[in-house]
């Protein structure tokens, strides 16, 4: 990192006119709406089943209900963005309806899926690509002031594990955040969290390396998000699947939280709470 570039640290989230404190770690609730997403594809397929993962979700203590329509596991199927908007947005109003004081984020790297969901009542925008895949959606988010998740991936979720040479997988990740941030800055946006990308464009020994030295990132001063939930660096690591990782994606989480994290993206909510409830007793 360039030793003139400076940023200020963030303790608050504007979310649409109320603050967010994120001064203690926060737990974001993965829903996702898609029929082929790695661990709960399909899960959700009904309004009432929709509203029952929401409702857990919200009384095990997520303070941010991430919806996402489009899986960027390696391989997935293309989806076009009619149908995204179209899955995303409805579920968006649905929970609107029901949990109107909820926080929700749009998992989307299309510019059109995120005014949909924004117009609808998301207030977050949570991008797999940083803008990469779609020119829009930086201005998109200048003109709305609306907090951005941007995470570090190369390529696209159907190439991108053949895009995992680095020569200095921290500072080329730092620089690419750096360069992220400064076009943001120019459109006078300042609410925004970072996301390595676990598992995207990256190897299982680059990811733990990431892990390891993620407090490297608390240089640019901006809210870490992790999100290792149930993925494959820890089932490939203990021999087993996405259904039987929930043991090792709690011991990751404690060690992202020892390591910076003040987000964490997960499936499973009341065992990330209890992993910031230990973390927050332990070094309070």
């Amino acid at each position: 990192m360039a030793k003139d570039t400076v940023f200020s640290t963030k303790k608050t989230l504007n979310i649409k006119g109320s603050i967010l404190n994120i001064s203690t770690p926060l737990v974001m609730g993965i829903l996702n709406t898609t029929p082929d997403s790695f661990f709960d594809g399909g899960k959700y397929s009904s309004e009432e089943l929709i509203l029952q993962q929401v409702r857990k979700m919200l009384e095990d203590g997520a303070s941010i209900i991430d919806v996402g329509g489009y899986s960027s596991r390696p391989g997935a199927n293309e989806v076009t963005t009619n149908e995204e908007i179209n899955r995303t947005s409805k579920v968006i109003e649905v929970i609107i309806n029901h949990f109107p004081d909820t926080i929700i984020s749009i998992d989307t790297f299309r510019s059109a899926v995120a005014e949909a969901a924004i117009e609808t009542g998301a207030k977050m925008v949570n991008d797999i690509s940083a803008g990469s895949l779609d020119k829009d959606m930086f201005s998109l988010i200048g003109k709305t002031k609306t907090p951005y998740v941007m995470m570090h991936m190369r390529g696209t979720p159907q190439n991108m594990q053949h895009k995992t040479s680095y020569t200095n997988l921290m500072n080329e990740i730092m620089d690419y955040f750096i360069e992220k941030i400064k076009l943001l800055q120019n459109l006078d946006v300042t609410d925004i969290i970072i996301d390595p990308g676990f598992g995207f464009s990256k190897t299982k020994e680059q990811n733990f390396e990431i892990l390891e030295k993620l407090n490297y990132f608390k240089g640019l001063g901006l809210p870490l998000l992790a999100g290792v939930s149930r993925k494959s660096m820890i089932y490939n690591t203990l021999g087993n699947n996405a259904e039987q990782a929930l043991n090792g994606t709690s011991v990751l989480n404690t060690i992202a939280l020892m390591n910076g994290a003040q987000i964490l993206r997960v499936h499973d909510v009341k065992e990330a709470m209890e992993c910031i409830q230990l973390f927050n007793t332990t070094y309070s």
